[in-house]
C-alpha cells in the first residue's frame, strides 16, 4: 500500500520529538537560516527538544503546516517544507522549503514541494501558491521556475539582513499551471499502480 506523501526520493512526515537534533544542525548555519527565514541567536539543546516537542504535539492551524522531510534511501531528516498564510477565501497560501546544506542540489526539494503542493491544490482545493525568494538566491529561484513558478514580481530592498537591505522576488502558480505539469489527483510518481 503506497502513501500520498512518500515519492521517489522523501517522505513528508510529521515532526517528532527526537528531530531536535537535525533543526539544531540545519540552524547552526548562518547562511541557511538567513535563506530559509532570518538568522536568529543561538539556541540552547533543551531549547531544540522543547520546540520539536511542541511541534510534534500541536496541531495544523489555517492549512498552515511544516511537516519534514525524510530521504527515502537512508530515513534520515534532510530538510522541511511548509505552508503558510493560507486563505480559503482568496484560494492563496504561500509555502516554504529549507534543505539541510550537505542534503542540497539531489533533488529532495523539488519533490517535496510537488507533494505539498498537490496535496493543497488536489485535496485542500487551493487555487495559487505564492513564494518571496531573495533576488539573489538563484538556486532556488532555478527551482521555482523548474517547478513552474512564475516570476510575478521584485520587492524592492524588501527584507534587511547582513548590514543592508535585499530584494525579494515574488513567484506564483496557479493550480491547472501545477496540474499540467505534475498532475493532481493521482498518487505520486514511483506510486501509481500502472507502474507496479
Amino acid at each position: 500500500m503506497s502513501s500520498f506523501w512518500t515519492g521517489r526520493l522523501v517522505r513528508l512526515r510529521g515532526i517528532e520529538p527526537e528531530d531536535w537534533r537535525a533543526f539544531m544542525r540545519m540552524d547552526s548555519h548562518s547562511e541557511h537560516q538567513r535563506s530559509a527565514d532570518a538568522l536568529y541567536p543561538p539556541r540552547s539543546a533543551d531549547g531544540y527538544r522543547t520546540w520539536t516537542a511542541e511541534q510534534a504535539a500541536a496541531q495544523p492551524v489555517d492549512d498552515s503546516v511544516r511537516l519534514v522531510i525524510e530521504a527515502l534511501d537512508s530515513g534520515v531528516l534532510v530538510g522541511s517544507v511548509s505552508t503558510h498564510d493560507a486563505d480559503p477565501r482568496t484560494g492563496r497560501f504561500s509555502h516554504g522549503v529549507a534543505i539541510d546544506d550537505q542534503y542540497q542540489r539531489r533533488g529532495y526539494a523539488s519533490e517535496a514541494v510537488v507533494l505539498l503542493l498537490r496535496f493543497m491544490f488536489g485535496e485542500r482545493r487551493y487555487h495559487k501558491c505564492e513564494a518571496q525568494i531573495y533576488a539573489d538566491n538563484e538556486a532556488s529561484l532555478a527551482l521555482h521556475r523548474t517547478l513552474g513558478f512564475i516570476e510575478e514580481g521584485l520587492l524592492r530592498e524588501h527584507e534587511f539582513f547582513a548590514g543592508r537591505h535585499h530584494d525579494m522576488a515574488v513567484l506564483g502558480v496557479t493550480a491547472p499551471e501545477f496540474a499540467e505539469r505534475h498532475g493532481l489527483g493521482e498518487a505520486p510518481s514511483g506510486n501509481r499502480r500502472d507502474e507496479a
